[in-house]
């Protein structure tokens, strides 16, 4: 396999759904080696859910390869819902899993959001995080959320205006409220149709280059709705207190090893971000890729990701 490239498609030697609440249960799969060295890949958004794809970071012989779907995400049900549905809970869900899973410990990779409760996870729980890879940091802080809903206009203007002319011009001040009233409510084409909106304004500012299968992609009806509405819920009701939480608490993870990769071009969630996290932790590797966006997808990032996998075979 050429340095860097995604390893084959393989098919789950195992899933199932695992009831975490009376609300939500969760689906979750194992990939790989039943006796390698156990990973736990946390997808994006809020709410973006997990793809096959996503099972070839991993050399299968070496990694027990553990995929799961969010609350609300994805194969998870109910699709979108947004009760019972914080930080707290997903760092929950992942203790549970692990622990029926009968896992001891386990490297910890997630990417965007993943990237948030790959954090969240490792500092409330450092004893059971083996290895930390990370991907296009977002800390969940309100200028972070500001971006993403104004100023990626800045770079992607067409892309924002789509977003914003799915609004009256009346509500624009407030577009998280008023996307969020039309996530909610009773017309599922109401619903439907912002939340496929949404979704596509964050596919359109992912990639440093234009591509239509991630947008194309973007606007599948599952996907759309359990984004959207996930990610519109987290932005209103889950800043962390304080905001800036998971850069206070680094020092509880910073004898984990760590790699940090960031695209020089992320729009989505802007470099400054992994700057601040990589000073406040020296200790973890930090590679900004100079040719990507914010994609796991986009190459240089998807190399270094497989890298980072490579290189933490050692821990085993």
């Amino acid at each position: 396999m050429p340095r860097g490239e995604l390893f084959p498609p393989i098919d789950p030697f195992a899933s199932g759904r695992l009831k975490v609440s009376d609300l939500h249960t969760i689906y979750w799969e194992q990939c790989g080696n039943p006796n390698g060295v156990p990973v736990v890949f946390l997808h994006g958004g809020p709410g973006a859910g997990a793809s096959p794809t996503h099972r070839r970071f991993f050399d299968p012989h070496h990694y027990r390869i553990v995929i799961l779907d969010q609350r609300g995400a994805g194969r998870s049900t109910p699709l979108g819902e947004v009760r019972e549905n914080d930080v707290g809970a997903l760092v929950g869900d992942l203790e549970t899993l692990r622990e029926t899973l009968g896992i001891r410990r386990w490297m910890v990779f997630g990417g965007s959001w993943g990237s948030t409760l790959a954090l969240a996870y490792a500092q409330a729980h450092p004893d059971r995080v083996l290895a930390l890879v990370l991907r296009g940091i977002f800390l969940m802080r309100r200028q972070e959320i500001d971006w993403f809903l104004y100023d990626m206009r800045q770079i992607f203007p067409e892309a924002w205006g789509q977003f914003v002319s799915h609004i009256p011009e009346a509500e624009r001040g407030d577009l998280l409220g008023a996307y969020w009233t039309r996530l909610t409510s009773p017309d599922p084409t109401v619903r439907m149709s912002a939340a496929r909106v949404w979704s596509v304004y964050e596919g359109a500012c992912s990639t440093l280059l234009p591509s239509p299968e991630l947008i194309s992609a973007s606007g599948e009806d599952n996907h759309a709705l359990g984004l959207a509405r996930i990610e519109a819920h987290f932005f209103r009701n889950n800043l962390l207190s304080p905001e800036s939480r998971l850069l206070d608490d680094v020092h509880k993870i910073r004898h984990i090893p760590a790699v940090i990769v960031q695209g020089r071009y992320d729009v989505v969630c802007p470099i400054r971000t992994a700057d601040e996290l990589h000073r406040a932790w020296p200790e973890a590797d930090y590679i900004v890729v100079p040719d990507a966006g914010h994609s796991a997808m986009e190459p240089g990032i998807r190399s270094a990701l497989v890298q980072a996998t490579e290189r933490f075979k050692s821990l085993g």
